[in-house]
């Protein structure tokens, strides 16, 4: 049993694929040098604590090994190697060279309610805008999730098989492990899903499930977010989040090149300004806007960032210094704990205006208007900009005042920015 995003034990159909067909079976997860060149340190800690969690779960059986997959692989003579199916280009390719070595690979499920490419249109071609896709979706329909295996009969590995890694950061990460993803959804469950629909834009509060980072490392299935939900407005709300990301996996599946591309190919005629010192002080959360500031300093702090600011940071960056949206899901990726190709590049673009479903570009997020709406009482400000922690809350929200001054005045970038998008219409 191959393991890769899907680091748990219920509701794993490749692992019980894996049990059905063999007496004994070899948990195994690959260090892949690539993707370790890529993320950031957070994301690093999180899969090591991750590592260290299912390896618990498998009586310390979990073989750990670094280096090339085919090489590896080949190494343990196995007569089949299940896998969960995967669909973003970087994945595919790797399983597919496993698979061209020579190396018998089963696939079973993927890290999906539905699989990309499942839902298409009546003529059969695929979806290109969110709201029919999503109807589609639930037309399409999934599995309710199944139990853990109550025993795994596991190989155990020897010293050269247990290359743990020993990553590590000062940040605040999320709690790692599957254990924990469910607990952490129970008590979303239990304290926030039914006012989710009003409380989801709230940066101050604690009013989102946070299962993105268990999702990504497939700590938790999605089937298991969705079993149970009801037909209230804030269920489906939150029923209508995980078909976006299925949406965006998608997407990518039918159009692997937008990971760093333009969706709309136009928008790469625009003109854009260069990275340099405005770029530099956004990455720091050093803009003069207070809840982009707030916004940019969790990210670094917390390998995290709310859903309503990474728009809001998106839109500044694009739109209020001019700057590519690549720029900005490079430092996502760098930074995220939750880090998907899919959801970072998309979910860029659709707030740079080039994407599927593209918030139209004309659609400038105003940053001191967001937080005065989002983040009323300024406990979000506060939390992650402490200089600010004693103005009042009529104040708080004011770029410049008591604080460092605005890089950019809004209402002159604003107008600015449509100018640029006249100069590619047509």
């Amino acid at each position: 049993m191959w393991f890769r995003r899907d680091l748990r034990l219920g509701d794993n159909p490749a692992l019980l694929a894996a049990i059905e067909n063999s007496d004994e079976i070899v948990p195994l997860f690959i260090l892949d040098p690539k993707l370790i060149k890529q993320a950031g340190n957070k994301r690093l800690a999180y899969l090591a604590n991750s590592l260290r969690s299912l390896d618990e779960s498998l009586g310390g059986k979990l073989h750990v090994v670094a280096g090339d997959q085919v090489e590896v692989l080949k190494s343990y003579k196995a007569a089949e190697v299940h896998i969960s199916k995967e669909y973003e280009p970087y994945g595919a390719a790797r399983d597919q060279r496993v698979a061209d070595s020579g190396i018998n690979l089963i696939e079973t499920g993927s890290p999906y309610a539905v699989a990309p490419g499942r839902v298409r249109k009546p003529d059969d071609t695929n979806y290109r805008v969110y709201t029919p896709f999503y109807k589609g979706w639930m037309a399409h329909g999934w599995r309710n999730p199944v139990a853990a295996p109550k025993e795994i009969n596991a190989f155990g590995p020897n010293k050269a098989q247990r290359e743990f890694p020993d990553w590590k950061t000062d940040c605040e990460i999320p709690l790692a492990g599957e254990s924990n993803a469910l607990a952490r959804f129970a008590w979303f469950k239990a304290n926030a899903l039914d006012s989710y629909d009003e409380q989801r834009n709230m940066a101050g509060i604690d009013g989102t499930s946070k299962m993105s980072a268990p999702l990504k490392f497939g700590e938790v299935h999605p089937r298991t977010l969705l079993f149970g939900l009801g037909a209230s407005k804030a269920h489906d709300t939150f029923r209508k989040e995980i078909a976006w990301r299925e949406f965006y996996a998608d997407v990518l599946f039918h159009n692997p090149n937008t990971i760093d591309e333009y969706y709309t190919p136009k928008f790469a005629n625009m003109r854009y300004d260069q990275p340099g010192e405005k770029f530099k002080a956004w990455c720091e959360g050093k803009t003069g806007y207070p809840f982009v500031d707030a916004a940019m300093r969790q990210l670094v702090t917390t390998g995290w960032m709310h859903n309503r600011t990474r728009m809001v940071v998106a839109s500044f960056l694009v739109k209020d210094l001019h700057i590519e949206w690549q720029h900005g899901a490079n430092f996502f990726m760098e930074h995220l704990v939750d880090f998907d190709p899919a959801s970072n590049s998309h979910g860029w673009q659709w707030t740079a205006g080039c994407g599927t479903d593209a918030s139209p570009y004309y659609r400038v997020f105003n940053p001191t208007e967001q937080g005065r709406k989002f983040d009323p009482d300024g406990d979000y400000i506060r939390k992650y900009i402490p200089e600010l922690a004693a103005l009042p809350n009529e104040l708080i929200h004011e770029p410049g005042l008591s604080y460092i001054a605005p890089i950019v005045d809004h209402k002159v970038e604003r107008l600015e920015s449509l100018a640029r998008l006249d100069e590619i219409k047509g």
